[in-house]
Protein backbone atom coordinates (compact mmCIF):
# COMPACT_ATOMS: atom_id res chain seq x y z
CA UNK A 1 0.00 0.00 0.00
CA UNK A 2 0.97 3.45 -1.01
CA UNK A 3 -0.31 6.63 0.24
CA UNK A 4 -1.03 9.25 -1.94
CA UNK A 5 0.99 12.71 -1.20
CA UNK A 6 -3.10 14.73 -1.19
CA UNK A 7 -5.11 14.14 1.16
CA UNK A 8 -8.93 12.61 0.20
CA UNK A 9 -11.21 15.12 1.69
CA UNK A 10 -14.87 14.72 1.58
CA UNK A 11 -16.86 17.97 1.55
CA UNK A 12 -20.28 18.20 1.79
CA UNK A 13 -22.67 21.20 2.01
CA UNK A 14 -25.84 20.60 3.70
CA UNK A 15 -27.94 23.47 1.89
CA UNK A 16 -27.66 21.95 -1.24
CA UNK A 17 -27.07 18.41 0.34
CA UNK A 18 -23.96 18.14 -2.35
CA UNK A 19 -20.62 16.64 -1.46
CA UNK A 20 -17.55 16.33 -3.41
CA UNK A 21 -14.35 14.31 -3.00
CA UNK A 22 -11.33 17.02 -3.50
CA UNK A 23 -7.84 16.73 -3.10
CA UNK A 24 -5.91 18.30 -0.22
CA UNK A 25 -2.05 18.84 -0.90
CA UNK A 26 0.56 18.55 1.95
CA UNK A 27 0.56 14.50 3.24
CA UNK A 28 4.36 15.07 3.69
CA UNK A 29 3.73 18.73 5.83
CA UNK A 30 0.59 18.15 7.88
CA UNK A 31 0.68 14.36 8.14
CA UNK A 32 -3.20 13.69 9.21
CA UNK A 33 -5.31 13.87 12.04
CA UNK A 34 -4.57 16.85 14.37
CA UNK A 35 -2.07 18.09 11.41
CA UNK A 36 -4.71 17.43 8.71
CA UNK A 37 -7.73 18.85 10.96
CA UNK A 38 -5.77 22.44 11.46
CA UNK A 39 -4.38 22.82 7.94
CA UNK A 40 -8.23 22.17 6.66
CA UNK A 41 -9.43 24.50 9.29
CA UNK A 42 -6.97 27.16 8.23
CA UNK A 43 -8.35 26.60 4.80
CA UNK A 44 -11.98 26.19 5.30
CA UNK A 45 -12.45 28.22 8.98
CA UNK A 46 -13.75 31.09 8.72
CA UNK A 47 -11.35 33.14 11.44
CA UNK A 48 -13.42 36.26 11.62
CA UNK A 49 -17.05 34.68 11.57
CA UNK A 50 -19.25 33.36 15.13
CA UNK A 51 -18.80 29.56 15.54
CA UNK A 52 -22.55 29.15 14.91
CA UNK A 53 -22.38 30.81 11.27
CA UNK A 54 -23.61 28.68 8.99
CA UNK A 55 -20.25 28.37 6.85
CA UNK A 56 -17.88 26.97 9.55
CA UNK A 57 -16.50 23.52 8.94
CA UNK A 58 -16.70 20.82 11.40
CA UNK A 59 -14.30 18.25 10.44
CA UNK A 60 -13.23 14.83 11.05
CA UNK A 61 -9.81 13.72 10.48
CA UNK A 62 -7.78 10.57 10.80
CA UNK A 63 -3.78 9.76 9.89
CA UNK A 64 -2.07 7.33 7.85
CA UNK A 65 -1.79 4.29 9.90
CA UNK A 66 -5.59 4.42 10.44
CA UNK A 67 -6.57 0.75 10.04
CA UNK A 68 -3.00 -0.63 10.01
CA UNK A 69 -1.66 -0.72 13.66
CA UNK A 70 -3.39 -1.67 16.65
CA UNK A 71 -4.44 1.29 19.00
CA UNK A 72 -4.28 3.48 15.41
CA UNK A 73 -7.92 4.11 16.17
CA UNK A 74 -9.26 7.91 17.02
CA UNK A 75 -10.74 10.52 14.76
CA UNK A 76 -10.03 14.11 15.14
CA UNK A 77 -12.55 16.43 15.23
CA UNK A 78 -11.55 20.02 15.01
CA UNK A 79 -13.87 23.16 14.31
CA UNK A 80 -15.02 27.26 16.06
CA UNK A 81 -15.98 26.22 19.57
CA UNK A 82 -19.29 27.66 21.04
CA UNK A 83 -17.45 27.61 24.19
CA UNK A 84 -14.87 30.51 23.41
CA UNK A 85 -15.68 31.05 19.86
CA UNK A 86 -12.02 29.89 18.85
CA UNK A 87 -10.73 27.13 17.21
CA UNK A 88 -10.83 23.66 18.94
CA UNK A 89 -10.34 20.23 18.50
CA UNK A 90 -11.67 17.14 20.54
CA UNK A 91 -10.61 13.46 19.92
CA UNK A 92 -13.10 10.32 19.77
CA UNK A 93 -12.19 6.26 19.55
CA UNK A 94 -15.29 3.69 18.43
CA UNK A 95 -15.45 3.09 15.21
CA UNK A 96 -15.29 6.29 13.06
CA UNK A 97 -11.48 6.20 12.31
CA UNK A 98 -11.84 2.93 10.35
CA UNK A 99 -15.14 3.78 8.90
CA UNK A 100 -13.68 6.40 7.14
CA UNK A 101 -10.86 4.61 6.44
CA UNK A 102 -13.24 2.07 4.78
CA UNK A 103 -15.10 4.75 2.92
CA UNK A 104 -11.95 5.99 1.50
CA UNK A 105 -11.21 9.22 3.01
CA UNK A 106 -8.81 11.23 4.68
CA UNK A 107 -11.07 13.48 6.19
CA UNK A 108 -14.79 14.81 6.06
CA UNK A 109 -15.44 18.31 5.88
CA UNK A 110 -19.47 19.72 6.55
CA UNK A 111 -20.23 23.01 6.03
CA UNK A 112 -23.91 24.69 5.94
CA UNK A 113 -27.11 25.01 7.36
CA UNK A 114 -29.74 22.07 6.72
CA UNK A 115 -33.25 23.51 6.46
CA UNK A 116 -34.67 21.16 8.75
CA UNK A 117 -33.37 18.98 11.00
CA UNK A 118 -31.08 16.01 9.16
CA UNK A 119 -29.18 13.13 9.43
CA UNK A 120 -25.88 13.03 6.76
CA UNK A 121 -25.27 9.28 5.27
CA UNK A 122 -21.98 8.70 3.28
CA UNK A 123 -19.94 6.08 2.64
CA UNK A 124 -17.49 5.38 -0.57
CA UNK A 125 -20.65 5.05 -2.98
CA UNK A 126 -23.37 7.50 -1.49
CA UNK A 127 -23.95 10.70 0.12
CA UNK A 128 -27.57 11.21 1.21
CA UNK A 129 -29.34 13.51 3.95
CA UNK A 130 -32.37 12.19 5.66
CA UNK A 131 -35.39 13.82 7.49
CA UNK A 132 -34.48 13.43 11.20
CA UNK A 133 -36.89 16.32 12.51
CA UNK A 134 -38.87 13.21 14.12
CA UNK A 135 -35.54 12.32 16.00
CA UNK A 136 -35.16 16.29 17.18
CA UNK A 137 -35.99 16.25 20.77
CA UNK A 138 -34.91 12.42 21.56
CA UNK A 139 -32.27 11.64 23.63
CA UNK A 140 -29.40 10.26 22.17
CA UNK A 141 -30.47 6.17 23.33
CA UNK A 142 -33.68 6.53 21.74
CA UNK A 143 -32.23 8.41 18.45
CA UNK A 144 -29.00 5.58 18.35
CA UNK A 145 -32.10 2.66 17.93
CA UNK A 146 -33.94 4.35 14.76
CA UNK A 147 -30.75 5.46 13.09
CA UNK A 148 -29.36 1.87 13.36
CA UNK A 149 -32.50 0.91 11.40
CA UNK A 150 -32.17 3.56 9.17
CA UNK A 151 -29.06 2.25 7.80
CA UNK A 152 -28.58 -0.62 6.16
CA UNK A 153 -24.76 -1.56 6.89
CA UNK A 154 -23.60 -3.12 10.01
CA UNK A 155 -19.97 -3.85 11.12
CA UNK A 156 -17.89 -1.26 9.39
CA UNK A 157 -20.58 1.47 10.22
CA UNK A 158 -20.48 4.44 12.95
CA UNK A 159 -23.24 6.58 14.49
CA UNK A 160 -22.33 10.44 15.32
CA UNK A 161 -25.55 11.61 17.17
CA UNK A 162 -26.45 14.25 19.68
CA UNK A 163 -28.75 14.81 22.36
CA UNK A 164 -30.92 17.55 23.30
CA UNK A 165 -28.13 19.66 24.76
CA UNK A 166 -26.34 19.48 21.00
CA UNK A 167 -29.89 20.66 19.48
CA UNK A 168 -30.48 23.73 22.51
CA UNK A 169 -26.56 24.78 21.61
CA UNK A 170 -25.38 24.46 24.81
CA UNK A 171 -21.59 25.21 24.90
CA UNK A 172 -20.67 21.89 26.36
CA UNK A 173 -22.61 19.74 24.74
CA UNK A 174 -20.51 16.77 22.92
CA UNK A 175 -20.93 14.41 20.18
CA UNK A 176 -21.48 10.82 21.03
CA UNK A 177 -19.97 8.25 19.19
CA UNK A 178 -20.86 4.84 18.46
CA UNK A 179 -23.00 5.12 21.86
CA UNK A 180 -19.56 4.75 24.63
CA UNK A 181 -17.21 7.25 23.27
CA UNK A 182 -17.71 10.71 22.63
CA UNK A 183 -16.12 14.05 20.94
CA UNK A 184 -17.32 15.83 24.75
CA UNK A 185 -14.95 18.68 25.28
CA UNK A 186 -15.36 22.32 24.06
CA UNK A 187 -18.75 21.93 22.36
CA UNK A 188 -18.25 20.21 19.41
CA UNK A 189 -22.50 18.99 19.61
CA UNK A 190 -23.52 22.53 19.84
CA UNK A 191 -22.03 23.01 16.19
CA UNK A 192 -23.60 19.73 14.84
CA UNK A 193 -26.94 21.23 16.82
CA UNK A 194 -26.34 24.78 14.93
CA UNK A 195 -26.19 23.07 11.11
CA UNK A 196 -29.46 20.92 12.70
CA UNK A 197 -27.58 18.29 12.09
CA UNK A 198 -28.91 14.95 14.18
CA UNK A 199 -26.46 12.41 13.06
CA UNK A 200 -23.72 11.17 11.10
CA UNK A 201 -23.49 8.01 9.66
CA UNK A 202 -20.45 6.36 7.87
CA UNK A 203 -20.38 3.42 6.45
CA UNK A 204 -17.25 1.90 5.81
CA UNK A 205 -18.42 -0.28 2.47
CA UNK A 206 -14.97 -0.25 0.53
CA UNK A 207 -11.64 -1.47 0.71
CA UNK A 208 -7.99 -1.38 1.15
CA UNK A 209 -4.93 -2.76 0.34
CA UNK A 210 -2.72 -3.48 3.13
CA UNK A 211 1.09 -3.39 2.10
CA UNK A 212 3.10 -5.68 0.54
CA UNK A 213 5.87 -7.66 1.48
CA UNK A 214 7.47 -8.97 4.88
CA UNK A 215 8.56 -5.63 6.81
CA UNK A 216 4.64 -4.80 7.36
CA UNK A 217 3.73 -8.04 8.60
CA UNK A 218 6.27 -8.55 11.04
CA UNK A 219 6.44 -5.29 12.58
CA UNK A 220 2.49 -5.58 12.94
CA UNK A 221 2.71 -8.62 14.56
CA UNK A 222 5.77 -7.29 17.27
CA UNK A 223 3.40 -4.28 18.12
CA UNK A 224 0.46 -6.51 18.50
CA UNK A 225 2.15 -8.80 20.56
CA UNK A 226 3.71 -5.81 22.46
CA UNK A 227 0.56 -3.95 23.49
CA UNK A 228 -1.14 -7.44 24.49
CA UNK A 229 1.65 -9.01 26.23
CA UNK A 230 3.58 -6.30 28.00
CA UNK A 231 2.20 -4.90 31.73
CA UNK A 232 1.88 -1.42 30.61
CA UNK A 233 -1.51 -1.87 28.86
CA UNK A 234 -3.08 -4.35 31.49
CA UNK A 235 -4.43 -1.24 33.57
CA UNK A 236 -6.69 -0.18 31.03
CA UNK A 237 -8.27 -3.44 30.31
CA UNK A 238 -8.43 -4.84 33.93
CA UNK A 239 -9.76 -2.07 36.46
CA UNK A 240 -9.23 1.07 33.55
CA UNK A 241 -8.76 4.44 34.31
CA UNK A 242 -11.02 4.21 37.73
CA UNK A 243 -7.83 2.50 39.05
CA UNK A 244 -7.03 6.74 39.36
CA UNK A 245 -9.51 7.32 42.34
CA UNK A 246 -6.73 5.14 44.58
CA UNK A 247 -4.07 6.53 43.53
CA UNK A 248 -5.10 10.02 43.42
CA UNK A 249 -6.89 10.44 46.73
CA UNK A 250 -3.74 8.55 48.74
CA UNK A 251 -1.48 11.35 47.44
CA UNK A 252 -4.35 14.15 48.55
CA UNK A 253 -4.80 14.94 44.82
CA UNK A 254 -8.00 14.06 43.95
CA UNK A 255 -10.61 16.78 43.38
CA UNK A 256 -13.69 16.56 45.85
CA UNK A 257 -16.49 18.80 47.00
CA UNK A 258 -15.58 21.30 44.18
CA UNK A 259 -12.07 21.33 45.22
CA UNK A 260 -12.53 21.93 48.42
CA UNK A 261 -10.68 19.12 49.40
CA UNK A 262 -8.30 16.64 48.02
CA UNK A 263 -8.53 13.16 50.22
CA UNK A 264 -10.95 11.66 51.89
CA UNK A 265 -11.51 8.10 52.40
CA UNK A 266 -15.19 7.98 52.20
CA UNK A 267 -14.60 7.72 48.11
CA UNK A 268 -12.72 4.50 47.66
CA UNK A 269 -16.22 3.43 47.72
CA UNK A 270 -15.65 4.49 43.73
CA UNK A 271 -12.46 2.67 43.25
CA UNK A 272 -11.72 0.28 40.49
CA UNK A 273 -11.97 -2.36 42.47
CA UNK A 274 -15.68 -1.13 43.78
CA UNK A 275 -16.78 -0.61 39.92
CA UNK A 276 -15.23 -3.83 39.14
CA UNK A 277 -16.96 -6.19 42.00
CA UNK A 278 -20.09 -4.60 41.76
CA UNK A 279 -21.02 -2.78 38.02
CA UNK A 280 -19.33 -4.18 35.76
CA UNK A 281 -21.06 -5.83 32.76
CA UNK A 282 -18.39 -6.13 30.31
CA UNK A 283 -15.36 -4.60 28.69
CA UNK A 284 -15.10 -3.52 24.81
CA UNK A 285 -13.02 -1.91 22.62
CA UNK A 286 -12.48 0.35 19.43
CA UNK A 287 -12.04 -1.06 16.72
CA UNK A 288 -8.80 -1.88 15.48
CA UNK A 289 -7.61 -2.17 19.51
CA UNK A 290 -7.18 -5.34 21.07
CA UNK A 291 -6.78 -3.75 24.84
CA UNK A 292 -10.48 -3.58 25.44
CA UNK A 293 -10.47 -0.53 27.98
CA UNK A 294 -13.90 0.52 27.92
CA UNK A 295 -15.95 -0.61 31.39
CA UNK A 296 -19.73 -1.13 30.86
CA UNK A 297 -21.63 -0.75 33.66
CA UNK A 298 -25.41 -0.59 34.77
CA UNK A 299 -27.64 1.68 36.01
CA UNK A 300 -30.93 0.08 37.13
CA UNK A 301 -34.30 1.97 37.20
CA UNK A 302 -37.64 0.73 39.05
CA UNK A 303 -40.84 0.89 37.72
CA UNK A 304 -44.37 1.38 39.70
CA UNK A 305 -45.14 -1.94 39.58
CA UNK A 306 -43.10 -4.05 42.36
CA UNK A 307 -40.20 -5.87 41.64
CA UNK A 308 -39.60 -4.78 37.81
CA UNK A 309 -36.71 -3.23 36.59
CA UNK A 310 -35.14 -1.60 33.78
CA UNK A 311 -31.43 -2.01 33.57
CA UNK A 312 -29.18 0.06 30.99
CA UNK A 313 -25.49 -0.28 30.42
CA UNK A 314 -23.39 2.78 30.73
CA UNK A 315 -19.78 3.06 30.07
CA UNK A 316 -17.78 4.39 32.76
CA UNK A 317 -14.03 5.63 33.64
CA UNK A 318 -12.50 8.12 35.51
CA UNK A 319 -12.52 11.43 34.12
CA UNK A 320 -16.81 10.85 34.68
CA UNK A 321 -16.18 9.58 37.96
CA UNK A 322 -14.47 12.32 39.43
CA UNK A 323 -16.45 14.94 37.99
CA UNK A 324 -20.17 13.31 38.71
CA UNK A 325 -18.95 11.20 41.70
CA UNK A 326 -16.30 13.37 44.01
CA UNK A 327 -16.84 16.57 42.83
CA UNK A 328 -20.74 16.06 43.69
CA UNK A 329 -19.62 14.59 47.35
CA UNK A 330 -21.50 11.25 45.14
CA UNK A 331 -19.42 8.22 46.55
CA UNK A 332 -22.33 5.15 45.63
CA UNK A 333 -21.54 3.97 42.32
CA UNK A 334 -24.94 3.41 41.19
CA UNK A 335 -25.66 6.33 42.19
CA UNK A 336 -23.08 7.81 40.25
CA UNK A 337 -24.21 5.58 37.72
CA UNK A 338 -27.81 6.99 37.48
CA UNK A 339 -26.13 10.90 36.81
CA UNK A 340 -23.70 9.60 34.20
CA UNK A 341 -27.03 7.84 32.72
CA UNK A 342 -28.47 11.18 32.28
CA UNK A 343 -25.32 12.84 30.99
CA UNK A 344 -25.24 10.43 28.53
CA UNK A 345 -29.04 10.47 27.09
CA UNK A 346 -29.06 14.10 26.93
CA UNK A 347 -25.34 14.66 25.10
CA UNK A 348 -23.97 16.95 27.58
CA UNK A 349 -19.86 16.40 28.38
CA UNK A 350 -19.82 14.60 31.68
CA UNK A 351 -16.75 16.17 33.12
CA UNK A 352 -18.03 19.85 32.26
CA UNK A 353 -21.78 19.14 33.98
CA UNK A 354 -20.03 17.50 36.62
CA UNK A 355 -17.49 20.48 37.43
CA UNK A 356 -20.36 22.93 36.88
CA UNK A 357 -22.98 21.47 39.21
CA UNK A 358 -20.18 21.33 41.89
CA UNK A 359 -19.97 25.28 41.38
CA UNK A 360 -23.64 25.43 41.51
CA UNK A 361 -23.91 23.27 44.87
CA UNK A 362 -21.20 25.28 46.57
CA UNK A 363 -22.66 28.70 45.45
CA UNK A 364 -26.06 27.40 46.70
CA UNK A 365 -24.71 26.26 49.90
CA UNK A 366 -23.37 29.88 50.31
CA UNK A 367 -26.89 31.86 49.44
CA UNK A 368 -25.18 33.32 46.01
CA UNK A 369 -28.10 31.49 44.53
CA UNK A 370 -31.35 29.93 45.48
CA UNK A 371 -33.93 27.75 44.28
CA UNK A 372 -35.56 30.32 42.56
CA UNK A 373 -32.70 29.71 39.60
CA UNK A 374 -31.70 26.29 40.57
CA UNK A 375 -35.34 25.03 40.46
CA UNK A 376 -34.62 22.24 42.72
CA UNK A 377 -32.22 22.18 46.35
CA UNK A 378 -28.82 21.19 45.26
CA UNK A 379 -26.75 20.77 48.47
CA UNK A 380 -23.72 18.67 47.58
CA UNK A 381 -24.39 14.94 47.35
CA UNK A 382 -28.17 15.27 46.48
CA UNK A 383 -28.21 12.38 43.29
CA UNK A 384 -31.82 12.59 42.76
CA UNK A 385 -31.52 16.40 42.51
CA UNK A 386 -28.55 16.24 40.40
CA UNK A 387 -30.31 14.34 38.15
CA UNK A 388 -33.23 16.93 37.60
CA UNK A 389 -30.85 19.63 37.29
CA UNK A 390 -28.44 17.97 34.48
CA UNK A 391 -31.97 17.67 32.54
CA UNK A 392 -32.25 21.18 33.05
CA UNK A 393 -29.04 22.05 32.29
CA UNK A 394 -29.36 20.21 28.70
CA UNK A 395 -32.99 21.72 28.04
CA UNK A 396 -32.01 25.04 29.15
CA UNK A 397 -34.86 25.25 31.21
CA UNK A 398 -34.41 28.66 32.66
CA UNK A 399 -31.92 31.68 32.48
CA UNK A 400 -29.69 30.21 34.88
CA UNK A 401 -29.64 26.85 33.57
CA UNK A 402 -28.64 28.58 30.22
CA UNK A 403 -25.75 30.84 31.12
CA UNK A 404 -24.40 27.70 33.24
CA UNK A 405 -24.76 25.30 30.24
CA UNK A 406 -22.12 27.77 28.30
CA UNK A 407 -19.38 27.10 31.16
CA UNK A 408 -18.57 27.91 34.72
CA UNK A 409 -17.05 31.30 34.02
CA UNK A 410 -19.85 32.54 32.62
CA UNK A 411 -22.02 31.55 35.61
CA UNK A 412 -19.96 32.75 37.68
CA UNK A 413 -19.17 36.13 36.33
CA UNK A 414 -23.31 36.54 36.59
CA UNK A 415 -24.04 35.08 39.77
CA UNK A 416 -20.82 35.41 41.70
CA UNK A 417 -18.11 32.62 42.94
CA UNK A 418 -15.11 33.26 40.70
CA UNK A 419 -13.30 32.39 43.26
CA UNK A 420 -14.03 28.82 43.56
CA UNK A 421 -14.82 28.17 39.93
CA UNK A 422 -12.82 25.09 39.05
CA UNK A 423 -12.10 26.46 35.40
CA UNK A 424 -8.29 25.65 33.74
CA UNK A 425 -9.71 27.04 30.32
CA UNK A 426 -12.68 25.32 30.56
CA UNK A 427 -13.77 23.04 33.71
CA UNK A 428 -10.93 21.08 34.95
CA UNK A 429 -9.95 17.71 34.69
CA UNK A 430 -9.54 15.22 37.32
CA UNK A 431 -5.97 15.72 39.11
CA UNK A 432 -5.06 18.11 41.80
CA UNK A 433 -1.41 17.53 41.30
CA UNK A 434 0.24 20.94 41.44
CA UNK A 435 1.55 23.98 39.50
CA UNK A 436 2.69 22.45 36.66
CA UNK A 437 -0.82 20.77 35.66
CA UNK A 438 -2.78 23.62 36.54
CA UNK A 439 -1.22 25.74 34.18
CA UNK A 440 -1.23 23.18 31.42
CA UNK A 441 -4.51 22.81 31.12
CA UNK A 442 -5.19 26.40 31.97
CA UNK A 443 -3.34 27.26 28.95
CA UNK A 444 -3.02 24.11 26.24
CA UNK A 445 -4.48 24.21 22.81
CA UNK A 446 -7.85 22.01 24.07
CA UNK A 447 -7.18 22.79 27.90
CA UNK A 448 -6.99 19.39 28.23
CA UNK A 449 -5.32 16.71 30.86
CA UNK A 450 -4.17 15.10 27.60
CA UNK A 451 -2.38 18.71 25.68
CA UNK A 452 0.20 17.31 28.27
CA UNK A 453 1.52 15.01 30.74
CA UNK A 454 1.67 17.84 33.03
CA UNK A 455 0.48 15.93 36.20
CA UNK A 456 3.11 13.33 35.92
CA UNK A 457 5.32 16.03 35.98
CA UNK A 458 3.73 17.33 39.08
CA UNK A 459 4.63 13.69 40.48
CA UNK A 460 8.28 13.55 39.34
CA UNK A 461 10.47 13.36 42.53
CA UNK A 462 12.86 15.72 41.36
CA UNK A 463 9.93 18.61 41.49
CA UNK A 464 9.16 18.07 45.11
CA UNK A 465 11.80 20.74 46.24
CA UNK A 466 12.66 21.90 42.89
CA UNK A 467 10.00 24.23 41.69
CA UNK A 468 11.62 25.10 38.34
CA UNK A 469 10.19 27.50 35.63
CA UNK A 470 12.82 26.35 33.16
CA UNK A 471 12.60 22.77 33.38
CA UNK A 472 8.63 22.98 33.87
CA UNK A 473 8.25 25.16 30.62
CA UNK A 474 10.75 22.83 28.68
CA UNK A 475 8.50 19.69 29.32
CA UNK A 476 5.72 20.83 28.45
CA UNK A 477 6.78 22.21 25.04
CA UNK A 478 8.57 18.78 24.69
CA UNK A 479 5.74 16.77 26.05
CA UNK A 480 3.16 18.54 23.65
CA UNK A 481 5.44 18.36 20.18
CA UNK A 482 5.48 14.14 20.57
CA UNK A 483 1.97 14.13 21.86
CA UNK A 484 1.21 16.29 18.37
CA UNK A 485 2.69 13.63 16.27
CA UNK A 486 0.95 11.01 17.79
CA UNK A 487 -2.59 12.71 17.21
CA UNK A 488 -1.46 13.37 13.81
CA UNK A 489 -1.18 9.54 13.35
CA UNK A 490 -3.75 9.19 14.98
CA UNK A 491 -2.94 6.92 18.03
CA UNK A 492 -4.87 6.18 20.99
CA UNK A 493 -2.75 8.30 23.74
CA UNK A 494 -2.74 5.19 25.95
CA UNK A 495 -0.56 3.84 23.59
CA UNK A 496 1.99 6.51 23.75
CA UNK A 497 4.73 4.52 25.36
CA UNK A 498 4.55 1.87 22.68
CA UNK A 499 4.68 4.28 19.98
CA UNK A 500 7.66 5.76 20.22
CA UNK A 501 9.18 7.83 17.74
CA UNK A 502 11.38 5.07 16.59
CA UNK A 503 8.80 2.74 16.30
CA UNK A 504 6.47 5.59 14.36
CA UNK A 505 9.60 5.52 11.65
CA UNK A 506 9.08 2.05 11.00
CA UNK A 507 4.91 1.64 10.71
CA UNK A 508 5.51 5.22 8.43
CA UNK A 509 8.55 3.40 6.57
CA UNK A 510 6.50 0.17 6.51
CA UNK A 511 3.74 1.73 4.09
CA UNK A 512 5.23 3.35 2.14
CA UNK A 513 6.22 6.96 3.64
CA UNK A 514 9.40 7.48 4.61
CA UNK A 515 9.53 10.65 3.72
CA UNK A 516 7.85 11.04 6.61
CA UNK A 517 9.60 9.24 8.61
CA UNK A 518 12.78 10.72 8.31
CA UNK A 519 11.62 14.28 9.61
CA UNK A 520 8.50 13.48 12.18
CA UNK A 521 9.60 15.62 14.70
CA UNK A 522 10.64 18.45 12.42
CA UNK A 523 6.68 18.39 11.04
CA UNK A 524 5.05 17.60 14.83
CA UNK A 525 6.65 21.27 15.58
CA UNK A 526 5.32 22.63 12.42
CA UNK A 527 1.99 21.15 13.05
CA UNK A 528 2.33 22.33 16.86
CA UNK A 529 2.63 25.45 15.63
CA UNK A 530 0.12 25.63 13.07
CA UNK A 531 -2.97 24.76 15.91
CA UNK A 532 -1.64 27.82 17.81
CA UNK A 533 -1.63 29.81 14.94
CA UNK A 534 -4.67 29.14 14.50
CA UNK A 535 -6.04 29.38 18.22
CA UNK A 536 -4.59 32.54 18.20
CA UNK A 537 -5.96 33.82 14.75
CA UNK A 538 -9.81 33.32 16.39
CA UNK A 539 -8.84 35.13 19.27
CA UNK A 540 -6.78 33.05 21.88
CA UNK A 541 -4.92 35.57 24.29
CA UNK A 542 -3.02 33.06 26.90
CA UNK A 543 -1.94 36.02 28.71
CA UNK A 544 -5.67 36.91 29.48
CA UNK A 545 -6.40 32.91 31.43
CA UNK A 546 -6.57 33.35 35.46
CA UNK A 547 -6.50 30.47 37.62
CA UNK A 548 -9.14 31.19 40.50
CA UNK A 549 -8.09 31.46 44.03
CA UNK A 550 -9.46 28.07 44.48
CA UNK A 551 -6.53 26.10 42.81
CA UNK A 552 -4.02 28.36 45.15
CA UNK A 553 -5.60 26.91 48.01
CA UNK A 554 -5.23 23.27 47.05
CA UNK A 555 -2.66 20.91 49.37
CA UNK A 556 -1.68 17.76 48.23
CA UNK A 557 0.99 15.39 49.36
CA UNK A 558 3.71 17.63 48.84
CA UNK A 559 1.84 20.67 50.56
CA UNK A 560 0.40 23.69 49.77
CA UNK A 561 0.24 24.80 46.35
CA UNK A 562 3.42 27.08 45.36
CA UNK A 563 1.17 30.55 44.18
CA UNK A 564 4.38 32.18 43.18
CA UNK A 565 6.18 29.31 41.04
CA UNK A 566 2.26 28.94 39.35
CA UNK A 567 2.61 32.48 38.34
CA UNK A 568 5.60 32.21 37.05
CA UNK A 569 5.27 29.29 34.91
CA UNK A 570 2.02 30.42 33.32
CA UNK A 571 3.93 33.71 32.29
CA UNK A 572 6.49 32.23 30.93
CA UNK A 573 4.28 29.56 28.82
CA UNK A 574 2.07 32.17 27.74
CA UNK A 575 4.79 33.84 26.08
CA UNK A 576 5.60 30.43 24.74
CA UNK A 577 3.21 30.08 23.23
CA UNK A 578 2.47 33.48 21.50
CA UNK A 579 6.11 32.72 20.27
CA UNK A 580 4.74 29.08 19.11
CA UNK A 581 2.07 30.63 16.82
CA UNK A 582 3.67 33.84 15.52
Amino acid sequence: MILTDYFRVLKINLESGKGQVIHVDGRDKYIGGSGLGAHLFAKFGLIDRPWDDAQQPLIFAIGPLTGLFPLMSKTVCSFKSPYHDQFAESHAGGRSALCLKFAGIDALVIVGKAAHPVCLSLGARHIELKDAGFLWGTDIQSSGKVLRRMSSGSGHRSILRIGIAGENLVATAGINVDTYRHFGRLGAGAVMGSKNLKAIIIEGNSSFELPAGKQYKKLYKEIYKKITDAGMMHKYHDLGTAENITVLNALGALPIRNLGKTSDQAFENLSGEQFADRTLLRNMACAGCPVGCIHVGFVREKFMEPNHYLYRQVAYDFEPIFALGCMLEINDPFEFLALLDVVEKTGLDAMSAGVALAWASEAFEKGMISEKQTLVSIPFGHGKNYRIALEYMARCENEFYRVLGNGVQKAAAKYGGKDFACVLGQEMAGYATGETFFVSQALGLRHSHLDTGGYSFDQKKEMENNKNVDKALEFLVKDEKERVLLTSMVACLFARKVYTSERISQCLESVGVAHIADKQMELAENIRNLRWKNRLATGYDPSSIRISKRFYEVENWKGRIDGTFMDELKSAYANKIVEMGS
